[in-house]
């Protein structure tokens, strides 16, 4: 029977399986848990099942050497210091594919809220302030013909971009190759910096990486047609959200739609009294049925490791 430290409630039936067979500890009061704090919930853990909130820093490996897997309840693993987990010998797993659709789902949601006005419509009827139908009342942008831009053609790019058949947008991409299973009609672009003079919707689907933190500034931003909307539902720190707000008063951007931040959870200050932009509370996966399945598959992952298999969707693999 090992130990196994879990950061968070789990939906569904996880703890339960997880605790068929072993000793479970799961931090119930909730808030983020990093270096010290981590450290110190998951000593004596074998398995570590931690969200894309934790931070499981050098810190945690070097204090926790009964550590065999970490088992991540998300697919990013920017939070996860790779190399230290190398360094130890541990695994490190994610959930990959189980939230394709509802990440997807809400992208368009976004593109949809934001093109077509719908919270800033939502929050004037609410208020009193619908005094009627009028021929030229709160106008958006139309999606047909448009050209939607992807920036990273990965399951959920490819799973946008297949919808953005239904409403008639034409989708161009860069991705860091060409991507073969990418809709048929959708047109690799060979750079960022190309692709953003071309297009109307600029949707974010990349990873955090070096290469990708702060990819959106003020630089690429100017590149974007006049009136073109950004829209991310990626990673925060991929958006320089200062450049965004500057963009927004200044009457490049027509609008923005984030459920992501770069310094989550708090929001630029320039963003959150506008009405041209759409802000959701990292929502991307948040469907039962989403949600439901990144925890069974992190349990999958921990159960495996801890019984001498190879886990279903690895990351780092010990040597």
């Amino acid at each position: 029977m090992a130990r196994i430290a879990v950061t968070y409630p789990l939906p569904g039936h996880g703890l339960e399986r997880l605790e068929e067979r072993h000793e479970v500890h799961v931090h119930r009061s909730g808030g983020r848990l990093a270096g010290r704090a981590l450290a110190e919930f998951a000593a004596g853990a074998e398995a570590l099942v931690p969200l894309i909130s934790d931070g499981v820093d050098a810190e945690v490996f070097a204090s926790c050497p009964r550590l065999r897997v970490v088992a991540n309840v998300g697919v990013g693993t920017d939070h996860i210091d790779l190399d230290a987990a190398r360094a130890a010998g541990v695994w490190v797993t994610n959930t990959p594919d189980v939230l394709t659709d509802a990440t997807a789902d809400l992208t368009w949601a976004l593109i949809l809220a934001v093109t077509r006005r719908v919270v800033e419509g939502d929050a004037m009827v609410r208020r009193g302030g619908f005094t009627g139908w009028r021929l030229d009342f709160m106008l958006g942008a139309g999606l047909q013909s448009r050209t939607l831009g992807i920036v990273g053609m990965g399951r959920i790019g490819r799973a946008v971009a297949r919808r953005a058949v239904g409403f008639g947008v034409r989708v161009r991409y860069t991705s860091r190759r060409a991507e073969p299973l990418a809709p048929d009609g959708a047109e690799r672009v060979p750079s960022l910096d190309e692709l953003l003079p071309t297009v109307d919707i600029l949707t974010l689907h990349c990873p955090l990486t070096p290469a990708t933190r702060g990819l959106i500034g003020a630089a690429r931003i100017a590149r974007l047609p006049r009136g073109a909307f950004l829209v991310n539902t990626s990673r925060g720190e991929v958006v320089d959200e200062g450049a965004v707000a500057a963009a927004l008063e200044a009457g490049h951007l027509g609008g923005a739609a984030l459920d992501v931040f770069e310094r989550e959870p708090e929001v630029h200050p320039g963003l959150v009294g506008r009405s041209d932009v759409v802000l959701l509370p990292h929502l991307g996966s948040a469907t039962w049925e989403a949600r439901t399945a990144m925890a069974d598959l992190a349990v999958d992952n921990a159960l495996a490791v801890l019984a001498g298999r190879t886990p279903p969707t690895p990351v780092v693999t010990p040597a």
